[in-house]
């Protein structure tokens, strides 16, 4: 998967294709969209019941996906494993900038309070990293933005968008600028990628 990014694949088209076993240019339009559901329903701990009425599939096909999916991925299951049993251990979880979440619930008797705890231990590194990364870029941009004098300002974050009041004369520097900061906000081992849209109003930037 990490190769994927490094190449500048389509993630999901790439998951596809070694999931469901055909070359990337033959994944269809379902199939990307299944790995899709996969890839992003991992990390919240999804299960073949939970996958199967998100894509409208029976059961059983579902749980096969899911195997599969662990089967070209191993590396994810023992991150997954690995994560649990490490947070289990520690009482806690933390971002890739050291912010910590307790999970005492990791060591409960209830199954179902301890299977929810286990997947926050899961997403929480991922989400709260993402959360970490994209706080950073806004503080450095705010600073560039200023250290410039740009009458630009950034107006809002909307997941892991951030909007702005863009002042025209000033959008090739701008979309330098912020595409740098996004992008080297938190060094990771796989490349960022920053899409920029301009327009009238957000819906038109899109």
């Amino acid at each position: 998967m990490i190769e994927a990014f490094h190449r500048g694949e389509d993630i999901h088209t790439a998951t596809a294709a070694r999931v469901f076993g055909v070359p990337p240019d033959q994944v269809t339009p379902e199939q990307r969209r299944r790995a899709k559901t996969v890839n992003f329903g991992i990390i919240y701990g999804i299960s073949a019941f939970g996958l199967a009425q998100r894509l409208g599939l029976p059961r059983k096909e579902a749980a096969a996906i899911i195997d599969h999916y662990f089967a070209s991925y191993p590396g994810i299951r023992r991150y997954m494993d690995e994560t649990i049993a490490r947070a289990r251990e520690a009482g806690y979880v933390q971002t890739l900038t050291g912010r910590r979440r307790r999970l005492p619930d990791l060591k409960s008797a209830n199954a179902t309070t301890r299977a929810a705890a286990e997947r926050n231990a899961i997403n929480t590194p991922i989400q709260g990293s993402a959360a970490d990364l994209i706080k950073l870029a806004m503080g450095r941009i705010h600073a560039e933005l200023v250290r410039r004098n740009l009458r630009t300002r950034m107006l809002l974050q909307v997941h892991d968008e951030l909007v702005f009041d863009l002042y025209r004369p000033e959008e090739a520097e701008v979309r330098v600028l912020v595409a740098e900061q996004m992008k080297t906000a938190l060094p990771l081992c796989v490349p960022l990628e920053v899409e920029l849209g301009v327009g009238a109003n957000w819906l038109e930037a899109h």
